[in-house]
């Protein structure tokens, strides 16, 4: 598990968690009033779903409002962030079109 100050991530599948493997996947954690840096993935695609939890996604220049049981589809290279806005934290599962993953930070140092 790696743990951020505005919450953590627990990756799945991955190249690293399971050699040969074509994708990634993981559960992230955002707790409440927290958000993760802008941040952008340069080499996968990346769809997010909630769990449980509510959260503001700035995708580019929108943002989206995601409830439990909403999906959201993040465009290669396209700056985003999520802030957790519900009381309880956000638990999404993440899932990425590539086994390694990559992230290019846009500020802070703590990207997802």
């Amino acid at each position: 598990m790696q743990h951020l100050s505005w919450g953590h991530l627990s990756w799945l599948v991955g190249a690293k968690q399971m050699p040969g493997a074509e994708q990634t996947m993981g559960v992230v954690t955002i707790y409440p009033g927290k958000r993760n840096a802008l941040h952008k993935h340069p080499n996968c695609e990346e769809l997010l779903y909630v769990v449980s939890g509510e959260c503001d996604h700035k995708l580019g220049d929108e943002i989206f409002h995601l409830t439990p049981g909403s999906v959201i589809c993040i465009p290669r290279g396209v700056p985003h962030w999520a802030r957790c806005t519900s009381a309880e934290s956000l638990v999404a599962v993440i899932s990425f079109s590539s086994p390694d993953r990559q992230t290019d930070t846009l500020e802070g140092d703590e990207a997802s």
